[in-house]
């Protein structure tokens, strides 16, 4: 279940991958097809694996709303990671997060990775709308999210949180 952009293409992590990068063991990306770098996985990248393996260890096998290694296209080098925290709500909100390494930043890969996952996510049945969050100082993030048309719903101390509503969804008239 791959998402393709026009300069990327995200590959679904799966438990052996993660667990295997998560043990210090990149060689597994080589099977994949993939050239290594010395940028990835970035400490961000492994302090996220126990995240991934557990909301993979949750379903049966992969459903598309787990995380997913970003790469380029072109060099077939993982530049980041992204993807779901887990299947819709019981409001048909997923929520999404991206990362891209320092050496690939500032070239608008977050904005394309963000939205290959949200065309993905609207193409679902139960997605209603799709919601990030991201430090109050983390100005890029934000700039990524207004660009992608999705509005603050609400501020805490540490976070601001954003939503999408799908666009495929027709309002509901009630008589």
């Amino acid at each position: 279940m791959l998402i393709h952009t026009e300069r990327l293409i995200l590959i679904p992590f799966t438990l052996e991958v993660t667990n295997t990068l998560l043990s210090g063991d990149t060689s597994i990306l080589i099977k994949l097809g993939l050239h290594l770098t010395p940028y990835w996985p970035d400490q961000e990248a492994i302090d996220t694996f126990p995240k991934i393996i557990t909301n993979l260890n949750l379903v049966q096998e992969p459903t598309g709303f787990e995380s997913y290694m970003v790469v380029h296209r072109e060099s077939m080098t993982v530049i980041g990671d992204a993807g779901f925290k887990g299947l819709p709500n019981a409001e048909g909100e997923v929520d999404i997060g991206y990362a891209i390494i320092a050496q690939a930043q500032n070239r608008g890969y977050a904005q394309e990775t963000a939205k290959g996952l949200i065309n993905w996510a609207f193409q679902q049945p139960a997605v209603k709308a799709v919601t990030a969050r991201c430090l109050l100082d983390n100005a890029p993030s934000a700039r990524v999210l207004v660009k992608l048309g999705m509005q603050q719903v609400s501020t805490t101390e540490e976070f601001i949180r954003w939503k999408l509503l799908n666009p495929n969804l027709q309002p509901s008239i009630s008589s």
